[in-house]
């Protein structure tokens, strides 16, 4: 399924995003737990999903500094929060980021601790996935690198089942997301569309804007038999007005349509 996600029409609301996503065709909604009180409200959230007849496919749990209290501070509790909030919506997928260094025993028990919360998911055979989405190192103007994720900003070698590849943060990392789909094989479980020009900042560009063959990545994963969402998750600040922000999203919707080769919003049904 293609998602939009809720932060792709920030500074608009959450609801502003069903709204998009129901106009343009997208199949569905990733909810960006953020500082928007309706993405932290399960029950507004149905409320909202259901009048649009849109499901939410993805919870992105609060991992960044801006939502270091939106769910309590605890980031254990948050990540149980979001599973709960996902398995409540009918979400497939929850979306983590590696912890930050100074985040005590949740960096360093990490890993552990989210292979003991899937491995509960799965022995109740629920459908539901932690994704590890990954990351890139903070540089200065000058290039230095600053160790903000532990175990790591790159999951690739991480002892997890599902991970998250999120375009922009690979170019900002200067890797490759082609090859990461390589590496990664049956481990990728979504995917945030989006792209990056390889600058130390995160860009969240438009996809095929950039340096990471957005193109050749829809390709490759429809190729492999991917069976997870792809959610566009693109920074739209800058668009001078709605009428633009539609159109722009309108244009993604279909560059990704075009390169999974589906004619339908549920390409795993309709690869070609």
């Amino acid at each position: 399924m293609i998602g939009l996600s809720t932060s792709s029409v920030y500074p608009e609301s959450t609801g502003a995003a069903f709204e998009y996503a129901r106009k343009l065709g997208f199949g569905g909604v990733e909810v960006m737990v953020g500082v928007d009180k309706d993405s932290a409200d399960v029950d507004a959230l149905r409320r909202i999903s259901e009048y649009h007849e849109l499901p939410v496919i993805a919870i992105h749990a609060p991992c960044l500094l801006a939502t270091a209290t939106v769910w309590g501070t605890d980031p254990w509790e948050k990540l149980k929060t979001a599973l709960d909030a996902a398995e409540r919506l009918g979400a497939s997928t929850v979306v983590v980021h590696p912890p930050f260094r100074w985040q005590g025993s949740y960096a360093t028990g990490f890993l552990e601790g989210v292979n003991e919360l899937q491995s509960a998911l799965d022995a109740q055979q629920k459908p539901l996935a932690i994704a590890v989405e990954n990351m890139y190192p903070w540089r200065g103007p000058l290039g230095l690198e600053t160790r903000a994720y532990e175990p790591h900003w790159d999951p690739t070698n991480f002892d997890c089942a599902h991970l998250a590849l999120d375009l922009s943060h690979a170019s900002t990392a200067k890797q490759s997301s082609l090859e990461l789909v390589r590496l990664w094989g049956s481990r990728l479980r979504h995917v945030h569309l989006t792209d990056g020009s390889g600058q130390h900042t995160d860009e969240h560009l438009l996809p095929g804007t950039g340096d990471q063959r957005a193109d050749a990545v829809l390709a490759a994963i429809a190729q492999n038999g991917f069976d997870g969402d792809v959610v566009l998750e693109v920074q739209m600040r800058t668009a001078s007005s709605r009428a633009e922000r539609e159109r722009l999203l309108a244009e993604s919707l279909a560059f990704a349509r075009e390169h999974l080769r589906m004619e339908h919003d549920d390409w795993r049904t309709h690869r070609a």
